[in-house]
């Protein structure tokens, strides 16, 4: 089947959160499983620049409002994601100072309505035929940036007054939905109804992550739990009711990990390679850690970790919180991220403040990432609500045993630990209020059990062979490529 893959970012390439790492892993499973696939993504910088072999497909005629000067669509191969790719050439769009979608003083740019609608109107586009030797059977578009795809091709198919390519909308997390006023509207080239309660608008706004769950023929997300949870007002975001009322075509796909980069035992970033049968020189990966942080070196203290973007929605306040009494407990601490300014000066402030117990480093390294979730002994996911997580199943791979709550992704990954489930099918620690004593009493639990290296083991042992790749996923996902085909 040939499948057409739509997102802003993939990994390596270019990466500011998950969405990258499955955009990344996806394609090679689903060749893996027989699909013919290509990956349709935004000319940044990065991604021009591995894109090997580039031979231009068109020159590319968008509405007039979104017109780009010189925009052309690429074909080459991308060897450091293993894909056939489809890449946008608009430098006025794509060629900026600042990340993907906000400028340094990470202000949204102005444009980002047609930066992206562009991204979706091309996607369209290749779907009826804008390349004469390749067309998709199916388009499979990833939140909001790649979400009027589907609006597109619906507005196609009435035009034209037949059935386009089948089209699956994914959202990773519905919380960012892609807003923008109503005056833009006229700006997309859509027929003027879509933009109606039965259609993209939202609250007088232009939604384009609407659009993508009201126009696609199937819809998924990123766990089992989510796929429920957004369903209702408390995580629905407003779109709940559309939501419920395309129950029937919603599903929920967990993510995988890609093993070829995420595998403790073949890991070139660690300073030593491990496995569940040798989790022995996971405490070289541990001292190396401590060393590089400057925290004490104490083989007998754990280590609790963070990987995450710095937001009130990673519950990270609550280890701000509880980050005290761990620590009066015997435990370490080590975060690696940014974000929210003024979670950044806490926990510099706290790194400052006990420097022998906890660290912290700011931004994105994924080398680092690598070496610090091999070297602790927990990691942290604390989430007021989380759609999938996926440092939570890199913990697991690694005998990092997470410390999560029960939300989302989290719920359908990591299995508590207790009495009565340690030697069934404990994987780590999972609480329910979203507080810091309810994320206390999880860790208290983990050092109670750190303190019995025998069960340490047995819980870290099953973790690490907990099944974790994406071909689950791929032939779940290809199913759903089929149905929204017809």
């Amino acid at each position: 089947m040939r499948v057409l893959q739509v997102c802003a970012e993939i990994f390596p390439l270019l990466k500011t959160g998950g969405l990258a790492d499955v955009a990344g892993a996806l394609p090679a499973a689903l060749q893996a499983q027989g699909a013919d696939v290509r990956v349709l993504l935004p000319g940044f910088a990065p991604i021009l620049a591995g894109l090997a072999d580039p031979v231009e497909v068109a020159q590319l005629s968008p509405p007039a409002a979104m017109a780009a000067s010189g925009a052309r669509l690429l074909r080459g191969r991308l060897p450091a994601c293993a894909a056939d790719a489809y890449v946008i050439d608009a430098p006025g769009y794509y060629h900026r100072a600042g990340g993907p979608y906000a400028d340094a003083d990470h202000q949204p740019y102005a444009d980002n309505h047609l930066r992206f609608a562009l991204l979706g109107w091309t996607a369209a586009a290749l779907a009826q035929g804008l390349d004469p030797h390749w067309t998709p059977e199916a388009v499979h578009t990833h939140d909001w940036h790649a979400a009027l795809a589907p609006a597109y091709l619906r507005a196609a198919a009435q035009a034209r007054r037949q059935r386009m390519p089948g089209s699956v909308y994914t959202v990773h997390n519905l919380a960012y939905q892609g807003l923008f006023d109503a005056r833009h509207f006229g700006e997309l080239g859509l027929p003027g109804h879509f933009f109606a309660m039965h259609g993209m608008e939202f609250h007088g706004q232009l939604n384009f992550m609407k659009a993508g769950l009201y126009y696609a023929d199937r819809i998924s997300t990123v766990s089992p739990t989510y796929a429920r949870e957004i369903q209702g007002p408390e995580q629905g975001c407003g779109l709940d009711g559309l939501l419920r009322e395309r129950a029937l075509d919603l599903s929920g796909i967990l993510n995988g990990v890609d093993e070829a980069v995420w595998n403790p035992a073949t890991d070139r970033l660690l300073t030593g390679n491990y496995d569940a049968a040798g989790l022995d020189r996971k405490a070289g990966c541990k001292a190396a850690l401590q060393r590089e942080l400057g925290l004490q070196a104490a083989a007998g203290a754990p280590i609790f970790c963070v990987v995450s973007r710095l937001t009130e929605q990673k519950g990270l306040h609550l280890v701000l919180q509880a980050l005290p009494a761990l620590v009066a407990r015997g435990a370490q601490f080590a975060l690696l991220g940014s974000g929210d300014h003024g979670l950044e000066a806490a926990f510099r402030a706290a790194a400052d403040d006990d420097p022998d117990a906890v660290a912290v480093r700011l931004g994105y390294d994924e080398a680092f990432a690598h070496r610090l979730i091999a070297g602790s002994d927990v990691i942290m996911v604390p989430s007021r609500f989380e759609p999938c997580g996926l440092t939570q199943l890199y913990g697991l791979k690694y005998g990092t045993l997470p410390l999560v709550r029960r939300v989302g992704g989290l719920a359908d990954t990591v299995a508590d630990t207790r009495l009565e489930t340690l030697d069934t099918d404990a994987t780590g620690f999972v609480f329910d209020d979203f507080s810091a004593g309810g994320l206390l009493q999880a860790a208290h639990r983990a050092l109670a059990l750190y303190r019995r290296a025998a069960d340490w083991r047995q819980v870290q042992r099953r973790a690490m062979s907990r099944p974790c790749g994406w071909d689950v996923a791929a032939a779940r996902y290809l199913a759903l490529y089929r149905q929204a085909a017809g």
